[in-house]
């Protein structure tokens, strides 16, 4: 069984292999504006996910990830070739949810924002139901005991 820290740099060459074979390898018009975002590798070294983001409508996602399934023979045999581990390890594709999950915490945080804002608007011209201080100070008590 492999180091951890070994992992990790094999995924770093499968990443910039994939990358790279993608784009002067694969002519499939199916592939879209795909990015490889990210590569793991199991720490036996024998499987690789590797996350892709692709640019585009849902139609062009999904027939990115076609194009990715029909040509993972040839990037796996492009990552064979460029690393030294003793086996290659195979290749799954996964599509990267990271920037959808980012847009989505943004529209969260613009609705808070716009919320914080309507909010201090309403404060700004409120007025107290009662007095403005409605604690009574030690001080005040024997003024007015007196």
């Amino acid at each position: 069984m492999a180091d951890a820290a070994r992992a990790a740099r094999l995924a770093d060459r499968i990443k910039v292999i994939v990358a790279q074979a993608l784009e002067r390898r694969i002519k499939d018009p199916r592939l879209g504006f795909v990015t490889i975002t990210d590569a793991r590798v199991t720490n036996d070294l024998q499987h690789a996910t590797v996350y892709y983001t692709v640019y585009g409508t849902a139609e062009e996602q999904a027939s990115t990830q076609a194009a990715l399934e029909s040509a993972k023979g040839v990037l796996r045999s492009e990552v064979g070739k460029n690393i030294t581990a003793r086996l290659t390890p195979t290749l799954t594709f996964v599509p990267d949810e990271v920037p959808v999950n980012a847009s989505h915490i943004e529209d969260l945080l613009r609705k808070a924002r716009s919320r914080d804002e309507e909010l201090a608007e309403a404060s700004s011209s409120a007025t107290y139901a009662g007095e403005a201080d409605p604690y009574k100070k030690p001080d005040e008590e024997e003024s007015e005991e007196a």
